[in-house]
């Protein structure tokens, strides 16, 4: 039996998984943000863990000799964010999440002090990753900065408090802009741009690697029959793809979740960093990634829900099946700046077109079209690198409506297939890497694709009724917002 635990933004989610790669039983533990101020996203690491507890605690009294028999765990998390320990190995601050935005200026700095850091990390410097959040902390909390001993990402702190080891996998490193993701090595000229050394990282080791031994008090804790191996785990995206089988080169999936996705894997470093699409290292060993990444993809529809009034998000997308496109307002959905293409953390989301006959159905439609159109221009930043997607898994909250997937399908042109139990794609892909772990077993045996629910096909229809649409959507960014000063600006009238 293998235990998978995904540390995502919004919850934290345990599936138990049994040596036939069927999943036995799962949990899951809510998580708040704390925005102290503008531009900031941070939780507790404490947090995390104790969350990380109450999950596998429903776990074992959900499917008790299950549990008992785990032989390996293995984890994934959200990617980006800094967890800063001192020489005890104690917490000293809150963590720095993925969507905060407070070290924008830094981005730019360091890429000054480093002008070939887009070659290094294959990536430009976005507020949300790790090395721009460390420089922002040496100017505004210099006495936090002198004591760190150890930086760790999200997913790494829980392998620390499992097994008491500081590593990190090649996936979640690749996110920090401290690694040589060709190399798969720490870069020392990232480090030190931003006062750090390479004493100051975790070990790096593959996802499938095993991180360390379960501590014995835990063994005992939670009562497993024997010894636990535990696996170095993944970033959420990469777990995401190994959980669905998506490991081979050219194979790609769409995640609808918090933040939208288009994730490809490869057999090579192939980056496009002048379109703030990712290229990350995968979490299986020789093998790396393309990501494009928008923000605020259900995040746009909790949003949308909270604001007209609703009680059941699932419900308030159903209207959108009933709206009348065309008189439908055009939604920017950059309620937290953006990432693929426009790499602006100030971008700002809006409705355009509003009228008094606009109803909550028209406003569900507008959120998830502009959600959609946000995956299209991340894909059309894929397909400047040369990749071309014919089809991809669909997973995530969003998934779950066909409507919305109909929607992205036809707005970037590719199938999407629902898979059977795609909703916990990320734990379930921590479990596999840690049956690797246990088992040496190759990722062609362990990581096949999950059964299908159905297959969701560009729709010509639809598409010819979007295309407007979509045009109009690229132009409002070019008018609204402030990075694209020295482009052609659009009017009122052109729109």
């Amino acid at each position: 039996m293998y235990l998978g635990i995904d540390l995502g933004t919004s919850e934290i989610k345990a599936m138990l998984v049994d040596g036939d790669n069927k999943a036995v039983a799962s949990s899951a533990v809510k998580q708040s943000i704390s925005r102290p101020y503008p531009l900031w996203s941070e939780q507790s690491p404490e947090n995390w863990w104790q969350a990380s507890c109450d999950a596998l605690d429903q776990l074992r009294a959900a499917a008790p000799a299950a549990f008992a028999a785990v032989r390996a765990i293995g984890i994934s998390g959200q990617m980006h964010g800094a967890v800063l320990l001192d020489a005890r190995h104690r917490v000293l601050r809150p963590a720095i999440l993925w969507n905060d935005s407070r070290s924008f200026a830094e981005c730019v700095e360091l890429e000054t002090l480093v002008p070939e850091s887009r070659q290094i990390t294959g990536n430009l410097a976005m507020p949300g990753f790790t090395a721009p959040k460390l420089l922002w902390l040496q100017k505004h909390e210099p006495a936090v900065f002198r004591s760190i001993s150890k930086v760790l990402l999200p997913k790494d702190y829980l392998v620390y408090r499992l097994t008491g080891e500081l590593v990190s996998d090649m996936s979640d490193a690749a996110g920090t802009l401290w690694l040589d993701v060709a190399r798969r090595d720490w870069s020392e000229r990232m480090l030190e741009a931003t006062g750090l050394g390479r004493e100051q990282m975790p070990v790096l080791i593959e996802g499938r690697d095993v991180a360390g031994q379960l501590k014995d008090d835990l063994v005992r804790q939670w009562g497993f029959s024997g010894k636990v191996l535990v696996a170095g785990g993944a970033g959420d995206n990469a777990a995401a793809a190994v959980g669905v089988g998506a490991v081979a080169p050219g194979s790609a999936l769409v995640s609808l979740g918090s933040s939208g996705v288009i994730f490809v894997s490869n057999d090579h470093f192939s980056p496009n960093p002048a379109q703030a699409m990712h290229a990350f290292c995968h979490a299986l060993p020789q093998r790396w990634c393309q990501m494009s990444v928008t923000l605020a993809a259900t995040t746009s529809l909790s949003w949308a829900t909270r604001l007209t009034g609703h009680s059941s998000e699932a419900a308030f997308a159903r209207l959108a099946e009933d709206a009348v496109i065309e008189t439908a307002p055009i939604f920017l959905p950059y309620l937290n700046g953006e990432r693929t293409p426009h790499n602006n953390a100030q971008a700002s989301g809006m409705f355009f077109g509003l009228s008094s006959n606009t109803d909550a159905a028209a406003i569900a439609y507008s959120v998830m079209e502009g959600v959609a159109f946000s995956l299209a221009d991340g894909y059309a930043a894929l397909g400047a690198a040369g990749t071309r997607v014919s089809q991809a898994v669909f997973v995530g909250g969003g998934a779950r409506s066909r409507f919305w997937g109909s929607l992205v399908a036809s707005s970037c042109g590719f199938a999407l297939q629902r898979p059977v139990g795609g909703d916990l794609g990320a734990a379930f892909g921590a479990a596999r890497l840690a049956r690797m772990a246990a088992t040496g077993e190759a990722a062609e045996v362990v990581c096949r694709s999950l059964p299908g629910d159905e297959l969701i096909v560009p729709s010509a229809v639809l598409a010819a009724r979007l295309k407007p649409r979509y045009e109009r959507y690229k132009r409002l960014y070019l008018a609204t917002n402030d990075n694209a000063l020295q482009q052609p600006r659009a009017g009122l009238a052109d729109f």
